[in-house]
């Protein structure tokens, strides 16, 4: 059991770069994403960007803000040097490098190569002999970072960062490795692992330390699995089962300390910290078996998924430690909903899919990539959202700059360099193999060749989702094969919002699907949120999904007070925003009908190609005398990814339609 348990790990990482395992006899593989090629325009378009722009500007970025100067002292340590910035500035470097790796193994590209061999050459200099790698403590040993404190580990609890620098350290060299074949930098992150394995445990000599900031165990368990030393494994798992035990202990603010993991069932504290703890402990409880650890994460997927889930698919609702609000706290206009946190959910629910195989988180995964994710980033790539809020007056002061503008870079950068690392990866999240079930998880148009029981089977995709619900899947096994397709059926079909009652569909429509294969119609009952076609296939086999497509109301539960008395607009996965550039009056004095009629528009030219909406309101407005009145207005609407393109104004997701939602 466990050597194919840790076979199916190594098809995990598929998602960094690793070749697909065969008969890995744990419930779900990942396809590697250099097996699937995206064509379609709305992810090719985001694909290139992240190319084209995102990963140049954010090493560029990297020389200009000093991120590569920092690792030139630290060769060169000295006590006249200034330690400013921040504590993981280095993180920065690692997730550049680490979305280039990916995007070079889909374009190859000698020029990057070498020059990220020219900024490796840099990094392994200012590494120590005993291999630790920290330059906010290394520069400067004497007067290190403030957050750091004059001995290590001493502060890694609370700000310094020390194992935070270390999992995107990991995450990073393996991508590099996995792209390049070299060790150059796999090597360094070993040696910094093992510094922190030496020193860190409840042996004689060792500290008792857990990491203020979570992203470690998700590394140290891909270490494991790439270099077979259990030993990596051992310190993730201690990461985690200490977490609560130590001096933090009650500390649930900011980092999940307040109880041991296996007692925590809300998700408390800095949003993102938390969600990379949650996906560490799906990949240590699938790397070991450890059934304890499933059951906590997903009691805590529950609290999240019924309790403090946005629509647009963010999470952690305040300002404060950038966290997690109480139950049902969603406020709108000033909604955290870091970038960071939601690329930290899809990881989560992705892990969940592989341990459970539902669809029901891919429909967690779908809203949040559609909508609180991308958001993050401008259409052209070049440009960023650090908080992601549902609301904007242009007037509410952020911690990251002042009013809401998309900036090309921040102080504390994470966002920028986390959508880097990212978007690159996405194809490796639209197929998924089990035995003799290959599963389709997501809608876009593309070419693949996939490994199913040991057998290559080309499939293609050609859509124009998530404009339209028609999807051609075509499957050519090399020559006749019996499988089962799992095609899918997204939440919103089936008349669900989310896997829960936090937000419901308010319309009384019911949307239908169709299946055919070679234009027959196929009938199946779903599996777990899957259509299945078990058959034996033959080459340029056709299969054909219609999903219905039309703009819905959303209401969400009466305990979420903010939404009291409002509505929301989606169609498909897309959730929809009300903005200033398309409205000449105040969006947030617009009454939405009881029964609204919503048409769709094509607009090709307007925002990369979009579908608008619109539909018919009323205006509610003072005149001179004070008197209100009325007046009939038509209200545009745009896809809430594409906000805040055209400058800063007001926006809003949820619309009021009732006056009680005045209050």
């Amino acid at each position: 059991m466990k050597n194919s348990i840790i076979l199916f790990l190594l098809t995990l990482y598929c998602l960094t770069g690793f070749s697909q395992t065969k008969g890995s006899g744990y419930p779900i593989n990942p396809v590697p994403f250099t097996s699937v090629k995206v064509t379609d325009q709305f992810w090719g378009q985001r694909l290139n960007a992240s190319r084209e722009v995102t990963i140049p500007l954010a090493f560029g970025k990297c020389e200009e803000t000093g991120r590569y100067e920092n690792f030139h002292k630290a060769a060169h340590p000295s006590p006249d040097y200034k330690v400013g910035g921040f504590s993981f500035d280095d993180t920065d470097v690692y997730k550049t490098i680490e979305g280039a790796s990916y995007s070079m193994q889909t374009w190859p590209d000698k020029k990057l190569v070498r020059y990220i061999d020219s900024v490796l050459t840099i990094v392994a200099a200012a590494q120590e002999p005993d291999g630790y790698l920290f330059t906010a403590r290394t520069m400067n040993p004497q007067h290190p970072h403030d957050w750091v404190g004059h001995e290590r580990w001493a502060k890694v609890e609370e700000y310094s960062h020390e194992f935070y620098n270390l999992g995107h350290l990991l995450e990073s060299a393996i991508a590099h490795y996995q792209a390049t074949g070299k060790r150059n930098f796999l090597d360094i992150a070993i040696r910094y692992a093992d510094c922190v394995e030496r020193s860190i445990g409840d042996k004689p000599g060792q500290v008792a330390r857990v990491p203020g900031h979570q992203i470690a165990e998700m590394g140290l368990a891909k270490l494991y699995v790439v270099t077979g030393e259990k030993k990596y494994l051992d310190l993730a798992k201690y990461f985690l089962d200490k977490r609560g035990y130590t001096a933090r202990k009650g500390d649930a603010f900011t980092r999940q300390m307040h109880k041991p993991i296996l007692e925590q069932d809300e998700a408390v504290g800095h949003a993102v910290r938390a969600v990379y703890m949650y996906s560490g402990i799906a990949d240590v409880a699938a790397l070991t078996g450890d059934e304890a650890y499933i059951h906590a994460i997903d009691r805590l997927w529950d609290n999240v998924v019924s309790k403090k889930l946005y629509i647009t698919g963010g999470i952690g609702a305040r300002h404060q430690h950038e966290s997690f609000g109480d139950n049902y706290e969603l406020p709108n206009l000033t909604a955290y909903n870091e970038t960071c946190a939601a690329i930290a959910n899809v990881y989560w629910n992705y892990r969940l899919f592989l341990l459970h195989g539902e669809a029901k988180y891919f429909d967690v995964l779908e809203r949040t990539l559609y909508n609180g994710l991308i958001s993050g980033v401008s259409l052209d790539g070049g440009t960023f959202f650090y908080p992601n809020p549902l609301e904007s007056d242009s007037k509410f002061k952020f911690n990251r700059g002042s009013t809401l503008v998309r900036q090309p870079w921040f102080d504390s950068s994470c966002c920028p360099s986390n959508v880097s690392r990212f978007i690159p990866s996405l194809p490796g999240y639209v197929y998924a193999v089990k035995n003799n079930d290959l599963y389709v998880n997501l809608f876009m148009g593309n070419d693949a060749v996939l490994d199913v029981e040991g057998k290559k089977v080309a499939v293609s995709q050609s859509t124009d989702y998530p404009w339209t619900g028609d999807i051609n899947i075509k499957v050519s096994p090399r020559s006749k094969q019996q499988f089962t397709l799992k095609v899918r059926v997204p939440g919103w079909v089936q008349g669900e919002v989310v896997p829960s009652d936090l937000y419901s569909y308010a319309d009384g429509k019911k949307l239908n699907y169709t299946v055919t294969v070679n234009g027959a119609k196929v009938d199946s009952k779903l599996e777990k949120g899957y259509f299945a076609i078990s058959r034996q296939w033959k080459k340029d086999d056709v299969v054909k999904v219609h999903f219905d497509m039309e703009p819905r109301v959303v209401k969400a539960n009466d305990k979420v007070e903010a939404d009291r008395g409002k509505i929301s607009i989606e169609r498909g996965p897309i959730v929809y925003c009300a903005e200033w550039a398309d409205n000449d009056f105040d969006i947030f004095s617009v009454v939405i009908n009881q029964k609204p009629e919503i048409r769709v528009e094509t607009k090709p030219d307007l925002l990369k190609g979009i579908h608008q909406l619109k539909t018919t309101a009323q205006l509610l407005a003072q005149n001179e005398t004070g008197r209100l009145q009325v007046k009939d207005v038509t209200l545009s609407l745009i896809p809430y990814y594409a906000w805040n393109h055209r400058g800063s104004g007001k926006m809003s997701v949820w619309l009021l339609q009732n006056l009680n939602g005045l209050n």
